[in-house]
């Protein structure tokens, strides 16, 4: 309801605010779903992870190594769960736009290696990055990747909050 005091730019009618906030609610449980995914398709695999992880040679520390393939993927199905009972939404969000950005620039080095390497077009390069998903064509990869950190990114500013635990247990009465 408008007040004297809100100025008319600030006031949403309900029917957009609505639409605003299921989407934002959409985005939290695609992306809490995918993470989930990705991050139990790792765990379960861990040593194809790690093979992964090698190819990426971000060090050459067996224990540091082992340490991302074992604790990773189930930070990311962690992550994912929060996402899901929409615990901590914003601060989780920020963590996977935390996760993400490294991740795609790190794939994004790796697709160049490959291309000049392999003297073919970028978007032709084919490999397993390591996100659960196979091999994928990385010009793809990279525009998923940069539709999640987006995703992610609205999270943060505090889209999909309908739903949510925090907001559904400390809501004031009306």
């Amino acid at each position: 309801m408008k007040t004297a005091d809100t100025p008319v730019a600030a006031v949403k009618p309900d029917s957009q605010r609505g639409w605003v906030d299921y989407c934002g609610v959409l985005s939290r449980w695609l992306l809490g779903a995918l993470f989930v995914y990705m991050g139990l398709s790792k765990a379960l695999h861990p040593e194809a992870f790690l093979k992964l992880l090698r190819q990426y040679d971000l060090t050459t520390q067996p224990v540091v190594l082992n340490t991302i393939a074992s604790c990773l993927p189930w930070f990311e199905v962690f992550c994912g769960l929060m996402l899901l009972a929409g615990v901590a939404v914003r601060g989780t969000a920020l963590l996977l736009v935390l996760m993400l950005v490294p991740f795609t620039a790190v794939v994004l080095h790796r697709a160049l290696g490959v291309a000049n390497l392999q003297h073919i077009a970028f978007c032709a390069v084919r490999f397993d990055c390591g996100c659960g998903g196979g091999e994928v064509l990385i010009c793809r990869k990279l525009v998923e990747n940069t539709f999640l950190i987006l995703l992610s990114l609205a999270l943060v500013r505090g889209f999909g909050r309908p739903l949510s635990a925090r907001f559904a247990l400390f809501q004031r009465a009306r």
